[in-house]
């Protein structure tokens, strides 16, 4: 099993972060199914994007960043283009570290507990350290085939254990509905779901595992596979959420309160166990993604065990250790980091949807008519709720 196992898994975790969870949580609640037909579109446009960093990563050998840098030859735009990478993926990743550790502390008071709360932080953080330092490709992806499994299988049990409506489930999964109270929360869904850093992670993986075009079957079908599990687990936390009457939920640890009338003092556990496997995977991938950035960015030739490449992820994992730990809300940091991403997004984007149709990069494997389309209209969608997210976070919409 393990050795038809990709790096999907890995973007499949990184997207089903506990931002991810409360997301789809306040999305159940506040409009039941009526808003599934956004992450049904939001898995789509992942798949789409992430095949196209996965094909760049195989054919080229080379990380997102590598061939952004080589195939733009102005000084300036490869400067100011790098400039926007570091600053909104290594900031960026540094910012939202906290709250991916907070998430998974949250689920070990779930399971466990507040007598040693104090203390999870460093035990979220420690595991990562761990994982992260052992530097194998091979141990990281298997634990998190099991951490995705967890996550999976605790999110699944509690939907079918709220019987949802079959029809309606349908109806909420096939046919759009937008109302103006729900827009900045399609925003929240797609925005959680497509991540920029996940485009430079994907193409850096894809060459520790495979290395010719011949690969490329076995590449795209562990893309769609681990994205479309990753897409389940959003799904199921949007009905179980939707079960909920009460609408004061916050977040997702009040969801388990609420949802103990139908499954009893259990609610928590399930709950828990969840969130703690999307904290954790969350906080290992988001420091591996700036490393592999920061060293796509300054050319660096090296592996997961170089002292460059470790400097990086411990960095960004110390800085979300010592956020929580202190309780310092970096506000400021992460209101950067959102305006910066929404720029980043449909940035990145339109900057794959070019290399990928370059002959000199790609050869023969360039994008198809129907797979340019796609991007396109992906694009375009990057761009409107780029610009709501940004909006958003300076208070004009």
């Amino acid at each position: 099993m393990f050795k038809k196992i990709g790096p999907g898994v890995l973007i499949a975790a990184a997207f089903i972060g506990p931002g991810t969870v409360t997301a789809c949580t306040l999305a159940g609640v506040g409009f039941g199914f009526s808003l599934l037909w956004a992450m049904l579109l939001s898995i789509i446009a992942t798949i789409v994007l992430q095949e196209m960093s996965a094909r760049l990563g195989i054919i080229t050998q080379k990380g997102l960043a590598s061939v952004i840098k080589q195939e733009l030859s102005t000084p300036w735009i490869r400067s100011t283009m790098i400039g926007i990478i570091l600053g909104a993926i290594v900031i960026g990743n540094a910012a939202y570290e906290a709250g991916n550790i907070g998430g998974g502390t949250l689920g070990l008071e779930a399971i466990f507990g507040n007598a040693y709360s104090d203390y999870y932080a460093w035990v979220i953080g420690g595991m990562a350290f761990i994982l992260l330092y052992i530097g194998n490709y091979k141990v990281l992806e298997k634990v998190f085939v099991l951490l995705v499994l967890i996550m999976s299988l605790s999110f699944v049990i509690t939907a079918i254990l709220t019987k949802p409506d079959l029809f309606e489930l349908a109806k909420g999964l096939f046919v759009p509905k937008v109302s103006e109270d729900s827009i900045l929360t399609i925003v929240a869904l797609v925005g959680t779901t497509i991540v920029p850093y996940n485009l430079f992670l994907h193409a850096s993986l894809v060459s520790e595992k495979w290395k010719s075009a011949k690969d490329l079957k076995a590449a795209k079908r562990d893309t769609v596979v681990s994205i479309v599990l990753g897409g389940m687990v959003s799904i199921c936390i949007i009905i179980t959420a939707a079960a909920i009457n009460n609408n004061q939920v916050e977040n997702v640890m009040d969801m388990a309160e609420g949802l103990k009338p139908l499954y009893g003092s259990s609610a928590k556990y399930f709950i828990g166990v969840g969130l703690f496997a999307a904290g954790i995977t969350s906080a290992i991938t988001a420091p591996l993604a700036a490393a592999y950035v920061a060293a796509s960015c300054f050319g660096w030739d090296v592996n997961f065990k170089h002292w460059k490449f470790r400097m990086i992820w411990m960095l960004i994992l110390g800085l979300g250790v010592f956020f929580l730990t202190f309780d310092i809300r970096p506000i400021e940091i992460i209101k950067f980091a959102q305006v910066a991403n929404g720029i980043l997004l449909p940035v990145i984007a339109i900057f794959l949807l070019w290399v990928v149709n370059r002959t000199s990069v790609m050869g023969a494997y360039k994008n198809t008519r129907l797979q340019n389309t796609i991007g396109v209209t992906i694009i375009l969608l990057s761009i409107i709720l780029g610009a709501k997210s940004i909006f958003k976070v300076l208070g004009l919409f």
